[in-house]
């Protein structure tokens, strides 16, 4: 790791024998290690050389992982979204409540839990108490009305998502036996950007063969559903961002001939499924445990590419999150976990006020000017697209200094 140029101190708390922990370090940093050293004392043997006093906080961590069980997570911990990213999930609820109040509450707590901008659902049943617990969730709301009623619905808050439009596609009877569930699109912007979610629930069960003469089979229904999707984005939003996801119901990692979505697979110029690595992975991060298996996906378009280090995605399980665990989850919750997907924002150029090539207290004095003085510079400080330039944009100013 290095040398470190001041002459480092050994804790006096710590020896020298094969139980303790020794930690090189820092002068002034010695009165925090003994206290950390005396508490993980004879727990486990660890040698850690620091060079870099601001990379203190990650040793400690690192060190409290290493000796020590792991705790275990409650709802509580659970999260995924933040201000700084749009955060889009997916999540067959099976037939919401699947145990009445009892699954509201839950729900209700993880949904507020996650922080998403966007949720979309699938197999939602009873929409009074849908109602009722959007009442409950004070920073969101929902859609769900439908030409034929199906079960898709939306969930979304209400600060950062702007809706133009809802409406459905393939809703005419040609297009039932692919979509038993007319797809469901939102036209919203989120940060003054334009995006396209389009929530689908396909065709369920199959033989696991692609039968391409056969309308009836349930592979060439999901097949069918897919490619006129692909044909409704191609020729109405080709230069748009669109987010395809849903319960599809079938293996993006499924090997040819019998992949349903092979052919978006090879367009890979245009299109570009962000869940493959999670098909392609350890079972245990898939979104159907009962079965194993992955059906839940998220699909973008090229214009949603960008650097692979600004998304992520992931099968978010809540399930390890509860007492109870997976049994728990599926008698109250669902029997699919959400896949979510986190598209960051580097709002680094944005947040330099001064264009001195550093962002730091100068900018957010400058900041703070603007808050005072009701100015009107809009377009320079409106972190969060809100029209308005004011203690939101510091908050956010704040946190990304403090980060």
């Amino acid at each position: 790791m290095g040398m470190i140029k001041d002459e480092p101190h050994i804790c006096p708390q710590c020896d020298t024998n094969e139980n303790s922990i020794r930690i090189r370090l820092q002068p002034h940093t010695r009165g925090v290690v003994c206290i950390v050293a005396k508490y993980f004392y004879s727990s486990f043997p660890v040698v850690f050389m620091i060079i870099n006093p601001k990379i203190f906080k990650n040793i400690i961590f690192a060190v409290y992982f290493l000796v020590t069980a792991l705790p275990a997570q409650d709802l509580e911990d659970l999260s995924f979204g933040n201000e700084n990213s749009l955060d889009i999930a997916t999540w067959n609820i099976e037939w919401f409540p699947k145990n009445n109040q009892i699954t509201v509450n839950y729900v209700t707590d993880i949904i507020t839990l996650l922080d998403l901008d966007v949720l979309a659902i699938q197999e939602l049943d009873d929409t009074d108490m849908f109602e009722q617990m959007l009442d409950s969730l004070t920073a969101y709301t929902g859609y769900y009305e439908s030409n034929w009623f199906a079960g898709l619905a939306y969930i979304y808050k209400t600060e950062t998502v702007e809706i133009n439009d809802i409406y459905e596609i393939y809703i005419t009877s040609e297009y039932w036996n692919a979509f038993p569930r007319s797809p469901m699109v939102m036209d919203f912007n989120f940060m003054g950007e334009n995006y396209f979610i389009i929530n689908n629930h396909f065709k369920c069960c199959g033989d696991n063969i692609l039968d391409y003469d056969d309308s009836s089979d349930e592979e060439n229904r999901r097949y069918t559903a897919i490619n006129l999707l692909k044909e409704y984005i191609d020729n109405n939003l080709s230069n748009n961002n669109v987010i395809v996801l849903g319960d599809l119901n079938d293996d993006i990692a499924e090997a040819p001939p019998n992949n349903v979505f092979q052919e978006v697979l090879d367009d890979s110029t245009h299109y570009r499924f962000a869940d493959l690595e999670i098909a392609q992975g350890n079972s245990s991060e898939w979104s159907f445990p009962n079965w194993p298996s992955h059906l839940d996906h998220i699909l973008i378009t090229d214009e949603l590419f960008n650097d692979p280090n600004n998304s992520s995605v992931e099968t978010i399980k809540i399930d390890e999150y509860l007492d109870g665990g997976w049994n728990e989850y599926d008698q109250n919750i669902s029997d699919h976990r959400p896949v979510a997907i986190k598209f960051l924002f580097n709002f680094g150029p944005f947040y330099d006020l001064n264009d001195d090539g550093i962002i730091n207290e100068d900018d957010f004095l400058i900041l703070l000017s603007f808050v005072i003085n009701d100015d009107e510079l809009i377009d320079l400080a409106d972190y969060n697209f809100d029209s308005l330039v004011d203690i939101s944009d510091l908050l956010l100013l704040s946190d990304y200094l403090q980060d």
